[in-house]
């Protein structure tokens, strides 16, 4: 996880592709005018976060759980989702933020171990909590690609 952030970040940020993939993201007329294949870009774009989330999976399912279930990600998509928006779509920021869920997670689980006088529905509800406090906290704040979601129509 840790080499893939690293490449990404590197990638993204400091690279001629990385420029160009986060063009077709934010302003893909102009990157389409730059001779970009944009389509073709987010394809890839696609693929590649794709590929990434099925590692993700593979490792959830047999690493961590051991077993597949229905229901077992739990609705973790969700706080994945919530940690991307507030990195502001960053890897290094989506990795912080990562880390503030994950410890959410991770303290619940520890005091209900531990034998506290709340109740574990409660423990179990404190990732989801503090993603909604944090986003609730954090809208308008965050920028978003300006093309983001936009189907790229070239003329």
């Amino acid at each position: 996880m840790f080499a893939i952030l690293i490449i990404l970040q590197v990638a993204l940020f400091n690279t001629r592709w990385g420029l160009r993939f986060r063009a077709c993201g934010e302003h893909p007329k102009a990157a389409d005018t730059l001779g970009v294949d944009v389509i073709k870009t987010r394809y890839i774009g696609v693929l590649l976060s794709g590929l990434v989330a099925g590692i993700a999976g593979a490792f959830f399912t047999l690493g961590s759980v051991g077993r597949f279930d229905e229901g077992v990600t739990a609705g973790k998509g969700f706080i994945g989702l919530a940690a991307m928006i507030f990195g502001n779509w960053m890897p290094i920021g989506s990795l912080g933020a990562g880390f503030l869920f994950g410890f959410a997670d991770a303290i619940g689980s520890k005091l209900s171990l531990l034998g506290s006088a709340i109740p574990p529905q409660f423990m179990a509800m404190a990732p989801y909590l503090i993603t909604m406090i944090v986003l609730a906290g954090f809208i308008g704040k965050g920028q978003a690609p300006a093309a983001e979601g936009e189907p790229y129509e070239k003329e």
